[in-house]
């Protein structure tokens, strides 16, 4: 399905407690259009348009965040490669990856950027902790580890107060890819999937865990 078909289809009821943010279900779609998607609906959004969280999965692609440094792409395997507005270094996002889209009012939420990382990264181990995995956050490296290895990654962007861009969870996928790259950055990183720890995991059921996590997180 294409971002705007995706787009274009009626959304979920607000969930109760994500204080009516609408649920939109866009399954595995390109990444560069359901990015300007998500630029055109923060630019366009008024004080009372209700906050979205879209859940998708994406075709193989390499994305650069805003202070993104080419160097920390190592070498070329043929997956495209996509510099965002999005804060952090290199990701990877590919099928079997679960990514999650909050497009937030935070002014009308009363959190601030920091609170709000800390509040995903706590919604992801709490999904994993579900799961018998003790996972963490780590100071100055955000996102969500099992052991030495990065599980989750988070990157936003913040304009006008709203929030746009989110989270991604390696649920069960080809890891390979990671190795062309200094995963957020940071050289040798390991990188790890909730599925080498949980073999009878999927991307649908886990994404119905995420939204239970975020629920109680973003209260």
């Amino acid at each position: 399905m294409t971002a705007a078909a995706a787009l274009a289809a009626p959304m979920a009821p607000p969930a109760g407690g994500l204080a009516a943010a609408r649920l939109r279900r866009l399954g595995r779609v390109d990444y560069e259009p359901t990015w300007r998607a998500m630029q055109r609906f923060t630019e366009q959004r008024g004080e009372d348009t209700a906050d979205e969280i879209w859940l998708l999965e994406h075709p193989p692609v390499f994305t650069l965040g805003l202070a993104g440094r080419p160097e920390h792409l190592l070498r070329d395997i043929g997956v495209p490669v996509v510099r965002v507005d999005r804060g952090g270094q290199v990701t990877y996002h590919g099928p079997g990856q679960l990514v999650a889209y909050l497009l937030l009012d935070l002014r009308r939420r009363r959190l601030g950027v920091r609170e709000l990382v800390r509040r995903l990264e706590q919604a992801l181990i709490d999904l994993l902790a579900g799961h018998g995995l003790a996972a963490e956050r780590r100071e100055g490296a955000p996102g969500v580890y099992v052991g030495d290895a990065k599980i989750a990654a988070l990157g936003l962007r913040v304009k006008n107060g709203c929030c746009y861009h989110g989270l991604s969870l390696n649920v069960r996928m080809d890891l390979a890819p990671f190795a062309a790259i200094n995963p957020c950055g940071y050289a040798g990183l390991a990188v790890t999937q909730l599925a080498d720890h949980v073999p009878n995991c999927d991307v649908d059921a886990v994404s119905e865990e995420l939204l239970r996590t975020l629920e109680v997180n973003l209260r």
